[in-house]
């Protein structure tokens, strides 16, 4: 069944139980062919209306316009590799299995007069449409869905007082949402159905001189206090929110336990929230969606937020972050409910699952700069690295250094 013929048919099936048809039905039958397809891939969609959402998705389903069905460039060669180990950073689509990378920006201190500089980000979002990244310097925080059509974006002043839903084929905001107490970061659940949003007093990108850095040659602003706040749990479809205070933890000697910037992520199954823990018996602290503290989940117990790959599609792996050597990098691959090690991999820090047995990983080059980095392609119980980018600059502190943004596709 091609698409106009499924769409139409779900449409006369929705039409029959008496229901009204949601503004993103098009898309949510899309994402549940996607689903049935691969693995399990939500489709977030746009809360548009029904015709936009058809014509910018599937322009084909008007059957008398003559117009083909189209698909967005991450699904267009959707399982495959797509690598360009000559372009760094990168100007094409790179994605392996069921994940792309949906973005990359660049970051530099930007001076605001007192000794006090904002870390900026600038950037390069995937242009559905092309294939291509495509500078983007209007958001100073981007979070992009599952399914790739859709990304929540915060305007350059933080906090903000609104999230913006991008529409990534038309490259334009389709609605905002209100968020009074001042966000500072935003995160899809994994369904695409929820954003958290974390909130702040000041910029959670602030450097100051109250808290300076030395190298002992030099001097430089340092990261101010934290000033996390609380968090949003927020319905996409329908922009509802509820706001939850969480008080700053300190460590046994006053310290914050939590960074400048701690943005508050999702449990696996979306019904819990997170955030790392800088200090303390555990890396992080799982509270449930009206903000209290609960204990992690059977599968998360043994998972580490600064190990970014987290949880395999299945649930059956984990990262377990760097387990390589002074001469040789390697990964660690855990047991989820033990801790225990599995097995390792090839690469330097594990960046995102491609499927069950496949991961995005930064590796180095055979110089040993451990920041002169490239992505790769690593198998579970292989030694093969497949590349996939050409190499960052070797300099921390290159205002080029690029980070990448991964999602499902």
């Amino acid at each position: 069944m091609n698409v106009e013929e499924l769409v139409r048919e779900s449409l006369r099936e929705q039409a029959e139980q008496g229901g009204p048809v949601p503004g993103n039905f098009a898309d949510r039958v899309l994402a549940a062919r996607r689903r049935r397809r691969n693995r399990t891939i939500a489709g977030a969609s746009l809360v548009v209306a029904a015709a936009t959402v058809m014509a910018v998705a599937v322009p084909g389903l008007d059957g008398d316009s003559g117009r083909q069905e189209t698909r967005t460039a991450s699904e267009l060669r959707d399982g495959d590799v797509v690598a360009h180990p000559g372009q760094t950073p990168p100007r094409d689509l790179i994605a392996a299995g069921g994940t792309a990378l949906a973005a990359y920006y660049t970051q530099k201190r930007v001076p605001q007069g007192k000794g006090v500089e904002i870390s900026a980000r600038t950037y390069r979002l995937l242009d559905q449409r092309t294939g291509t990244y495509k500078k983007d310097a209007r958001w100073s925080v981007l979070a992009v869905a599952p399914g790739m059509r859709m990304a929540a974006v915060l305007e350059r002043e933080l906090p903000a007082r609104r999230i913006g839903l991008l529409d990534m084929v038309t490259g334009k905001v389709e609605r905002w949402i209100e968020t009074p107490h001042g966000t500072g970061g935003v995160e899809f659940s994994p369904d695409g159905e929820k954003l958290v949003a974390t909130t702040y007093e000041e910029s959670p990108d602030r450097f100051d001189m109250e808290h300076p850095m030395t190298d002992g040659k030099t001097t430089e602003p340092g990261p101010a206090d934290p000033s996390r706040t609380g968090f949003y749990v927020i319905d996409v479809a329908s922009g509802d929110s509820d706001w939850n205070a969480v008080k700053e933890e300190s460590d046994e000697v006053g310290l914050p336990s939590i960074n400048t910037r701690q943005d508050f992520g999702f449990s696996e199954d979306a019904s819990l929230v997170y955030s790392g823990l800088t200090s303390g018996k555990h890396p992080m602290q799982y509270y449930d969606l009206t903000g209290r503290e609960v204990s992690a989940p059977a599968k998360e117990k043994h998972r580490h937020w600064v190990n970014e790959a987290g949880l395999s599609p299945s649930g059956k792996l984990l990262d377990g972050g760097f387990a390589g050597g002074a001469r040789t990098t390697a990964s660690a691959i855990l047991d989820p409910r033990t801790g225990k090690r599995v097995t390792k991999v090839p690469g330097q820090i594990l960046l995102a699952w491609a499927d069950d047995k496949r991961l995005i990983a930064w590796d180095i080059a055979s110089d040993g700069n451990e920041y002169r980095q490239r992505l790769v392609l690593v198998t579970v119980g292989s030694k093969k690295t497949v590349p996939l980018s050409g190499y960052r600059t070797g300099s921390l502190k290159s205002t080029g250094r690029w980070h990448p943004l991964f999602a499902d596709r």
